[in-house]
């Protein structure tokens, strides 16, 4: 693995499919310095709805608006907060992020984050996480995920039996 990890080229981003949730592992020429930062629990999509469904947890997307009004999750108390937006330039972190959560969310609450695919979501939780909040699951998966496992949607096509 150390061979490995020698034999790559400075600011090349490879996707770790075997990693969790395809994670992005970027090396930069840079050196990073490494932050003590605060670790979100990532839980799985039934995990969640059990969550939301008897303990009180809100969801909170951070998709983009548009994934969100195309369709979202239905459970009543759902909040939409894009952590990244999509730009001409390419994909930018919603500088506002934090204050729009705190603004509409105390410290307190608890919250199901979820993404798309369970990675904006991550680092979306980790930062919910290092800003004080303490109530905070990061769904693994995410909405794709929550249609995978045929959980209902805003745009679900509901059958009469």
């Amino acid at each position: 693995m150390e061979d490995q990890k020698n034999s790559l080229q400075e600011g090349v981003c490879l996707r770790k499919e075997t990693m969790p949730l395809s994670t992005d592992v970027c090396l930069r020429k840079e050196k990073v310095q490494k932050s003590s930062t605060a670790v979100a629990t990532t839980i799985d999509v039934h995990q969640a709805i059990d969550l939301i469904q008897s303990a009180g947890y809100s969801y909170l997307d951070v998709r983009t608006t548009e994934e969100f009004n195309e369709d979202h999750v239905a459970v009543e108390n759902v909040l939409n907060v894009p952590y990244i937006f999509k730009t001409p330039e390419g994909r930018v972190k919603n500088p506002q992020f934090l204050e729009q959560v705190i603004s509409a969310c105390s410290k307190d609450v608890h919250l199901v984050v979820a993404c798309q695919g369970g990675g904006r979501s991550l680092l979306a939780s980790e930062e919910l996480v290092n800003a004080g909040y303490e109530h905070i699951r990061n769904m693994g998966g995410g909405f794709s995920a929550w249609i995978e496992n045929g959980l209902v949607t805003k745009n679900s096509k509901l059958v009469d039996l």
